[in-house]
């Protein structure tokens, strides 16, 4: 799944090789998906996309933005696969969920993994979206800062117990973490999965935070992780520390053995050693 690092990237690529494209045509996909997330008829999309422009991208989280024409904004969010400019119109995978035909004769195509909503809106409607509508701040905004971040446990400790994992991944309480993002946040700041966040001293909560910009921003340089792919289908260079490869492997750190559990809805990899309870 795309998470915040990917989007960026993503977006970044479409403001350099997509803004400008004139839309020759589109398709709402020609492979049926159960949870493929749509806000328009095929034909009512078709007939408000033909012969418009596209404009700037920019993120919010795990979903992309983009300008088409002057009146309506399209929208990727909350999903994962292949998002593909094609220079060529022979490449065009044979299944789909998202087809742009440009007057350039290059086309772009989403080809959903699990789930995703493609969407078009009349520009600014996308704002009263849910998971878009009220987002917290991003890492990737200036309003995530030290302080935020510390007022944002405060406030999620006294509501109930929180795990560190639990920060990052649930209920989007930062946006655009994931799974993957996770696991080598908690790693480089020490924290296991588990780990209550009200017991986590000052200095430990200014080193997840610095994690979290850390981490992302990594990612963000070297193009997303690689086992995510960019606009043009190149893998990201960001290699993973914590994954499903590192399991029974040495901890770059201590040299312990990586292991595995089982914890809110995901695998968490993590040396229990240099992440200990």
């Amino acid at each position: 799944m795309f998470e915040l690092p990917e989007a960026m990237v993503l977006t970044r690529q479409m403001n350099e090789h997509l803004c400008g494209k004139v839309i020759e045509d589109g398709s709402l996909g020609n492979s049926p998906h159960k949870f493929a997330w749509y806000n328009r008829s095929e034909a009512e999309f078709r007939s408000l996309i033909k012969g418009k422009k596209i404009g700037k991208a920019w993120t919010k989280g795990r979903w992309m933005i983009i300008e088409v024409g002057s009146a309506h904004h399209l929208v990727f969010g909350e999903t994962g696969g292949s998002l593909i400019l094609h220079r060529d119109l022979s490449t065009i995978p044979e299944k789909y969920h998202f087809l742009l035909r440009f007057s350039d004769h290059s086309a772009l195509t989403l080809k959903i993994q699990m789930w995703g909503a493609m969407e078009l809106f009349d520009a600014g409607d996308e704002l009263n979206r849910a998971y878009i509508r009220d987002m917290a701040p991003t890492p990737l905004d200036e309003e995530f800062s030290r302080q935020y971040f510390m007022d944002l446990v405060k406030k999620l400790c006294s509501s109930g117990k929180r795990s560190v994992k639990s920060l990052l991944t649930q209920e989007q309480i930062i946006p655009g973490l994931g799974n993957s993002c996770a696991q080598d946040i908690m790693f480089v700041s020490g924290q296991h999965p588990r780990k209550d966040l009200a017991s986590l001293s000052q200095r430990e909560l200014n080193l997840l935070h610095d994690s979290i910009l850390r981490i992302v921003n990594q990612i963000i340089e070297l193009g997303g992780r690689n086992d995510e792919s960019d606009l043009f289908g190149n893998k990201g260079r960001y290699q993973r520390i914590m994954d499903a490869a590192a399991v029974g492997m040495p901890c770059p750190k201590c040299g312990e053995s990586v292991q595995k559990i089982q914890y809110l809805g995901g695998a968490c990899y993590f040396c229990p050693n240099c992440q200990n309870l």
